[in-house]
């Protein structure tokens, strides 16, 4: 009886065991670009990201910040049907950061990666 149980722990042991088989991958460069509508939240959503790869220790290489945001334009009539002289104009502009890591594990690059989107602030969008 006490056979069979020490050989199912010994099994329950081997399949939960903290190590894993396979190496943990590498990764050469990690590229995050995050749009945002108000510079501010971008800036300060920038810096915690920043912060983040600090504290876990990952490399930055490269921040790119376009001098001009993205404008989209667009006129449209005030009324339904008629009055074409009468129209209003509506703007709408698109600010871009691109923040560029340098060699990565695939577990600190998961984690950091989880971290960063679970904290993006609203009005914010990352690819």
């Amino acid at each position: 009886m006490f056979a069979i149980r020490n050989q199912c722990f010994s099994a329950f042991r081997r399949s939960f065991s903290t190590q894993s088989a396979n190496p943990d991958q590498l990764y050469k460069r990690l590229i995050l670009r995050v749009n945002g509508h108000d510079p501010a939240v971008l800036k300060s959503y920038e810096k915690f990201t920043l912060m983040a790869a600090n504290e876990l220790g990952i490399h930055l290489e490269n921040v790119i910040r376009p001098l001009r945001p993205v404008i989209e334009k667009r006129v449209l009539l005030r009324s339904a049907h008629i009055h074409k002289k009468h129209r209003e104009h509506y703007e709408r502009r698109t600010y871009k950061v691109t923040m560029e890591f340098k060699h990565l594990t695939g577990s600190t690059a998961d984690t950091f990666l989880e971290y960063v989107e679970r904290n993006l602030p609203e009005g914010v969008a990352m690819q």
